[in-house]
């Protein structure tokens, strides 16, 4: 089961963020298949859903920023060298760890080798979000810039997908505006512990449920978003 926090409820600040990568991640998960390496792994919030793996790896890179105590990592690296042989792999996921990066063009290579001719990938990344798990926070990538850095790096990219729209990217941040800044920076407010419980409780859930009703009749534009999912696979060689 993918844990709550990363498949909410409206009750939580982050629902429309998460939710949508819940969904993007659920629909692409089941078309990798045999040994998988989550690059990046975390907690791996989303093992559950690759049913058709035989193997599921998890690699992190124990540095500050992110504190790794109670995840489930089983390999850790050093930033610069996967410890694994050529071809070891029959998959890669990939989801929210591409920004944390400082040397992206420097570590694909690193994913491409020990991917098996073939093999899968597929990541997730931010486009419209604030600075996290700081201080390595690194960059923003456009969807542009992701597939370039791919296909340079010896992929086909097979699929490029949005997170969000431009209206549910503006309320996701202002709810996420609300929850971690206003609440801690107002004055009057930050030390009113009755009525954070009632904004977090009350407030957050009615915000998402409204803008839910309301959200099927916004004009759609899509040029501005909060995630980018894409698909690719490694190029055979010869």
């Amino acid at each position: 089961m993918v844990p709550q926090n990363f498949n909410p409820t409206y009750k939580h600040p982050l629902y429309f963020i998460r939710k949508g990568l819940y969904r993007k991640i659920s629909l692409y998960a089941p078309q990798l298949k045999g040994k998988l390496l989550d690059f990046g792994c975390g907690e791996k919030p989303y093992q559950s859903l690759f049913t058709h793996v035989t193997e599921y790896i998890g690699l992190d890179y124990n540095g500050e920023g992110h504190d790794h105590q109670h995840e489930a990592v089983d390999v850790y690296y050093d930033g610069v060298t996967i410890p694994f042989e050529n071809n070891s792999f029959d998959a890669v996921f990939s989801s929210e760890v591409f920004e944390h990066v400082f040397g992206l063009q420097a570590i694909l290579p690193e994913i491409h080798r020990v991917m098996k001719p073939g093999a899968q990938l597929l990541l997730t990344c931010p486009f419209a979000w604030e600075e996290h798990e700081i201080p390595i926070d690194y960059a923003r990538y456009t969807r542009f810039a992701l597939a370039d850095m791919l296909v340079k790096h010896g992929f086909k990219v097979t699929i490029v997908d949005k997170n969000g729209h431009f209206m549910s990217a503006l309320h996701q941040l202002f709810v996420l505006y609300i929850h971690d800044h206003w609440m801690h920076q107002v004055p009057i407010l930050r030390n009113w512990s009755f009525f954070k419980k009632l904004v977090r409780q009350i407030g957050i859930p009615l915000m998402h449920i409204g803008f839910s009703l309301v959200e099927p009749f916004w004009p759609k534009s899509d040029r501005f978003y909060l995630n980018t999912i894409i698909m690719a696979e490694k190029v055979a060689q010869g």
